[in-house]
C-alpha cells in the first residue's frame, strides 16, 4: 500500500517524517501525472505545488482554517490530501471529481473558484468574520498565483487587508512566472527579479543559515540583522512592495522544500495579523514532458492550444490573414494568446498583440483607447471570462460605440471545465449592450465570414462566438432570408408547419432534427441567422408564414436569442407561437459537451419529440375552440408541454 492510500485527511499528515513526505510527494506526482494524461486536466500548475499543499494541510487545520484557492485549477493535490484519493481516477469525468474545488465533495472545499484573483476578497470577508465572530484561533488561507495576481482585483483585496491589521490571513503568492504562458506585466517583472537575484539569495541564505549556528555573536547578530532585514532588501532587490503596502512580507522561499515551506507557514500563522508569504515554484516540476514545454509548461493537458481543425484556430487563421491587409487591425488577449489562437498573429505581428495578464477588465478598456485613437482591436478571450467585463464592454465600449472585435472562445457548453467554464452567459447580457452586433458561426467558413464582416463594423462593437473543440463539417445555404442563411427548406408534399432558427452550431442540430420530423410528415425550415443581435427583420414576414416558430442555441434560455426573436414577433403582432430551447438557466454539472447537451435537451432526437409535440398540439388547438383548448392543454401529462 501507498503512503498516499494511507491518507485520508489532512490530520493523516501529521504524524509523518519528512523521508516520508518526500516519499509522499513522489506518490502524489505519479498519481497526477497518470491520471491528467489520462482524464484531461491541469497538469503543470499542479506539479508545482505538491509541497506546497502538503506544508499547508500539516501546518494548518482544514477544515476550521479556511483555505481558498485562487485559482481553483491549482486544487488536485489538496482533492488527494482531503479523502478523495480513492475517486481521483474520476477526475472531470460524468459523475466524478470536478476539476476546481466543489463544496459538494468536500468540506475542505470552500469556494468553486476557478475565475482568477478572488481568493484575497473571499479571504478578506471570512478573516473579518472570524474577527467580529470572536473565533481567533481560526486563520484564513489564501493560495494566490499562477498568474493571479496580476488581477486588479486582488489588488484592491491587498489594499483593504492591509488595513486589518489583526485579520489572522496568510496569503501564500505562489509565484511560478507562469498563467497560461509566462505572466507579463510590471508585478511580472519584479518578482522575476527576486527570483534571478543571486545576491539577494545569498545574503539572506547566509542570514538564515550561517549566523544562528555561530556561538555566542551568532543569535545576537541575526537578530540584529533580522530587525534590518527590509534595509539589506532595499539595497539587493527592487522595492518591496509587499512591505511598503503595510504587510508583513516572508520570502522569497524555496516552494519545493517542505520543510521550510512548513517553517514560514507557521510563522506566518503565528504572527496574528495579515502575512504574505512569497513562495518559488516550477510549474510543472518532476515530469519532463511539463518542464521542458516552452509554451505554458502543459498548463493543460490535453494543450488546451489552438490546434489545426479546433475553433480556435481557424479564427486565428482569419485573423492573421485579415492581419496582412489591415495594418489597423491588433489583437488583445488576457493571458491566453496561445489557446485563443493568436499565436500566429503574435509571431508575425509581435507589435500589434497585446497580452495584458489576468486583467479581462483592463483588457477590454484597453481595447477601448486603442479604438479611440483609431485602431481596430480584437479582443480575444474565453466567453465565460468577458462576464468580469461586462461593465467595461457596456460602459467604456458600448456606450462610445467603438469599433471593437470581441472573439469569444468556448462559447456555449464547454465540457470537463464545469459549471464555471461553460460559455453560457454571453449571450444573454451581450443582447443588453446597445448598439452590439453579435455573430454566430455554423461552421469554420462561416467563423471567416464573419469574422471579415465584424472588423468591417465601425460604429459599434461586435461579437464573434464559437465553441470549443473541433470544427464540424460545412453546410450551404440554399437560399438566402434578409442577410440570414436558410440551410433547408420543406421538402416535396410536406407545408410549412416549422420555423426552425438555429443559433451558431445548433443550426446544424436543427438540420437533424428536421430530418426526423420529416419522417413524420412535418415541414421544417432551417434558418441560420448568422448574426443574433439585432435579429433580422425578415424573420417577421418568414414566421407569418408558418405555424410555429422554433429557436435553438446553446447559451441560457433567459435573455438570449430566443427571447429576442419572441419579442420582435410579439412587437409586431405576429400571433405565432415561439417555442425557444437553450440551455436550463442553472450551473451545469461538468461532463463531455454531447453529454451536457443531452442533459439539456438539446439533441436533435429530443427536439425532434419536442416539436413533433409542439406541432401536433398547434393542430389539435386549431380544430377546437378556445375552451377545449385550455382543457387539452390542462390534461396534458407533465413533462410532456413544450417550454
Amino acid at each position: 500500500m501507498t503512503l498516499l492510500e494511507c491518507i485520508n485527511g489532512p490530520e493523516d499528515l501529521k504524524g509523518l517524517s519528512q523521508d516520508q513526505l518526500t516519499r509522499l510527494a513522489a506518490e502524489i506526482r505519479d498519481v497526477l501525472v497518470e491520471t491528467v494524461t489520462r482524464t484531461s486536466g491541469h497538469l503543470g500548475p499542479n506539479l508545482g505545488v505538491v509541497e506546497l499543499t502538503i506544508a499547508v494541510h500539516r501546518v494548518f487545520d482544514s477544515p476550521r482554517d479556511r483555505i481558498v484557492w485562487d485559482t481553483g485549477h491549482q486544487a488536485y493535490v489538496h482533492k488527494l490530501l482531503t479523502g478523495r484519493a480513492a475517486t481521483f481516477d474520476t477526475l472531470r469525468q460524468r459523475g466524478g471529481l470536478t476539476g476546481y474545488p466543489s463544496r459538494a465533495e468536500s468540506e475542505h472545499d470552500l469556494v468553486e473558484n476557478s475565475h482568477a484573483s478572488t481568493s484575497l476578497s473571499y479571504a478578506d470577508g471570512l478573516a473579518k468574520a472570524y474577527k467580529l465572530r470572536g473565533e481567533q484561533d481560526r486563520t484564513v488561507v489564501a493560495i494566490i498565483g499562477d498568474g493571479a495576481l496580476t488581477g486588479g482585483m486582488a489588488w484592491e483585496a491587498l489594499n483593504n487587508i492591509a488595513a486589518a491589521k489583526d485579520s489572522r490571513l496568510v496569503m501564500i503568492v505562489n509565484d511560478n512566472g507562469w498563467s497560461y504562458q509566462p505572466t507579463i506585466g510590471g508585478l511580472a517583472e519584479h518578482l522575476a527579479a527576486i527570483r534571478v537575484n543571486p545576491r539577494y539569495e545569498h545574503v539572506l541564505d547566509y542570514i538564515k543559515t550561517t549566523l544562528p549556528r555561530t556561538p555566542l555573536v551568532g543569535p545576537p547578530l541575526y537578530g540584529t540583522l533580522h530587525r534590518v532585514k527590509k534595509g539589506i532588501k532595499d539595497v539587493i532587490q527592487p522595492q518591496v512592495m509587499f512591505e511598503d503596502l503595510g504587510l508583513k512580507y516572508v520570502g522569497p522561499i524555496d516552494g519545493h522544500d517542505e520543510r521550510i515551506m512548513e517553517h514560514a507557514l507557521r510563522r506566518a500563522r503565528d504572527f496574528g495579523g495579515p502575512v504574505i508569504v512569497h513562495v518559488i515554484t516550477r510549474k510543472g516540476l518532476g515530469y519532463p514532458a511539463a518542464e521542458q514545454n516552452e509554451i505554458d509548461c502543459l498548463h493543460q493537458f490535453p494543450a488546451a492550444g489552438a490546434a489545426p481543425g479546433t475553433w480556435s484556430r481557424v479564427f486565428g487563421d482569419e485573423l492573421l490573414a485579415i492581419g496582412e491587409r489591415r495594418s489597423d487591425v491588433v489583437a488583445i488577449t488576457a493571458a491566453m494568446l496561445h489557446p485563443t489562437g493568436l499565436a500566429q498573429f503574435a509571431a508575425a505581428y509581435p507589435e500589434r498583440v497585446y497580452d495584458v495578464g489576468i486583467a479581462e477588465q483592463h483588457a477590454v478598456t484597453s481595447a477601448a483607447g486603442l479604438a479611440l485613437a483609431g485602431l481596430h482591436p480584437v479582443v480575444a478571450i474565453y466567453s465565460t471570462f468577458l462576464n468580469r467585463a461586462f461593465d467595461q464592454t457596456l460602459m467604456d465600449v458600448g456606450l462610445h460605440r467603438l469599433p471593437v472585435t470581441f472573439a469569444l472562445d468556448r462559447a456555449g457548453v464547454t465540457g470537463p471545465d464545469g459549471a464555471s467554464h461553460h460559455g453560457m452567459w454571453d449571450g444573454s447580457i451581450l443582447q443588453l449592450v446597445p448598439g452590439m452586433k453579435i455573430a454566430a458561426p455554423r461552421d469554420a467558413k462561416r467563423v471567416a465570414e464573419l469574422l471579415n464582416e465584424a472588423v468591417e463594423v465601425s460604429d459599434g462593437p461586435t461579437v464573434v462566438r464559437f465553441p470549443k473543440g473541433k470544427v464540424g463539417g460545412e453546410v450551404e445555404a440554399v437560399a438566402k432570408l434578409g442577410g440570414m442563411d436558410v440551410l433547408r427548406e420543406p421538402g416535396p408534399g410536406l407545408g410549412a408547419d416549422v420555423l426552425l432558427v438555429g443559433a451558431g452550431p445548433m443550426a446544424l442540430t436543427g438540420l437533424e432534427a428536421a430530418d426526423r420530423v420529416a419522417d413524420h410528415g412535418i415541414g421544417v425550415t432551417v434558418v441560420d441567422p448568422r448574426w443574433t443581435k439585432p435579429v433580422d427583420e425578415a424573420l417577421v414576414s418568414a414566421a407569418q408564414r408558418h405555424r410555429l416558430v422554433v429557436t435553438v442555441e446553446d447559451n441560457g434560455r433567459v435573455g438570449g436569442f430566443g427571447d429576442a426573436v419572441a419579442r420582435l414577433l410579439r412587437d409586431r403582432d405576429v400571433d405565432v407561437p415561439v417555442k425557444t430551447f437553450g440551455l436550463p438557466q442553472e450551473f451545469l454539472c461538468h461532463g463531455t459537451r454531447e453529454e451536457v447537451l443531452d442533459d439539456a435537451g438539446l439533441t436533435s432526437q429530443q427536439l425532434a419529440l419536442r416539436i413533433t409535440e409542439a406541432v401536433a398540439l398547434r393542430s389539435f388547438a386549431e380544430a377546437l375552440d378556445p375552451d377545449d383548448v385550455q382543457r387539452a392543454g390542462e390534461a396534458a401529462p407533465e413533462g410532456r408541454t413544450v417550454e
